[in-house]
């Protein structure tokens, strides 16, 4: 049996916080889920599960999705009564009873259960109590990443949006910049913590920027992940370049940063064509 499970869209780079921390300090995590449209097909519950066409035809636990999702949810009263907010993802205790929701507190909890074995929530109340800064000062800089990621996926990206945006990435990055200043490896103490893990997976979620470069280029804007980003951000971005190579990281973050990569090149190669052919 799991230590943690947890029921999420897939892929979702925020459980990546919970399962690269789990691989540092030896912890199970099970993950459940499917894409994001497919889960309209799942029952939303600690044993969360595709349903079959008749499973589908009885349901009587539906709810209508709102945030990131759309049409009929099926989600079960146990899970509502776990996770009150009714969103994903969704963790569970090995019992099913304790709901854990966030992916910062899944990410935490899994710290919490592994601390004996590798401390990645700090070695006092002092380093904790740091760690719980930059997480806090992450939640800002997710909730505007996300407005702006789903703003470029739906075409209703504005210059408001688009300028708050960049604004929330500098004063993020350049915090972690700072941080990491002179020549610190870590965000806090002298090894690698679960802030570092929640900055690896807030900012490789952000490169999907680099996927909906076509949608900025329609509104006359500019990519905030321009090509010389790396330069104004030298430490922090060092420092995710380092981290994704890292044996913990590198199954979650490879993968999906290489399949990115690889459609940037493919739209960038289109757009060459066409440009050709028009000029």
């Amino acid at each position: 049996m799991s230590d943690l499970r947890i029921f999420s869209y897939l892929p979702n780079p925020r459980i990546w916080k919970a399962t690269i921390a789990a691989r540092i300090c030896g912890v199970e995590v099970e993950v459940r889920g499917s894409s994001p449209k497919d889960l309209q097909s799942w029952l939303w519950d600690f044993d969360a599960h595709r349903l079959s066409s008749d499973e589908l035809a009885r349901s009587g636990d539906t709810t209508t999705g709102k945030i990131g999702f759309s049409g009929t949810l099926h989600k079960t009263r146990a899970f509502i009564e776990a996770h009150p907010f009714g969103t994903v993802p969704a963790a569970f205790s090995p019992d099913g009873k304790t709901g854990i929701f966030e992916s910062n507190s899944i990410m935490r909890a899994v710290a919490r259960l592994g601390e004996k074995r590798f401390p990645l929530y700090g070695r006092d109340a002092y380093e904790a109590a740091r760690v719980d800064s930059f997480l806090d000062a992450s939640l800002v800089f997710a909730r505007d990443s996300q407005i702006y990621l789903l703003s470029l996926l739906n075409g209703t990206v504005s210059p408001e949006i688009h300028s708050r945006m960049s604004d929330s990435f500098a004063v993020y990055l350049g915090g972690i910049n700072q941080a990491l200043s002179p020549a610190r490896e870590f965000l806090v103490g002298e090894s690698v913590s679960i802030a570092d893990i929640c900055f690896v997976a807030e900012l490789a979620l952000f490169f999907n920027e680099k996927a909906r470069s076509a949608e900025l280029e329609k509104k006359g804007l500019k990519p905030i992940l321009h090509a010389g980003v790396d330069l104004e951000f030298p430490r922090a971005f060092a420092h995710f370049s380092r981290l994704r190579a890292h044996p913990a990281f590198a199954p979650d973050v490879e993968p999906y940063l290489k399949k990115l990569e690889s459609s940037t090149r493919s739209d960038a190669s289109l757009r060459d064509k066409f440009a050709a052919r028009a000029g």
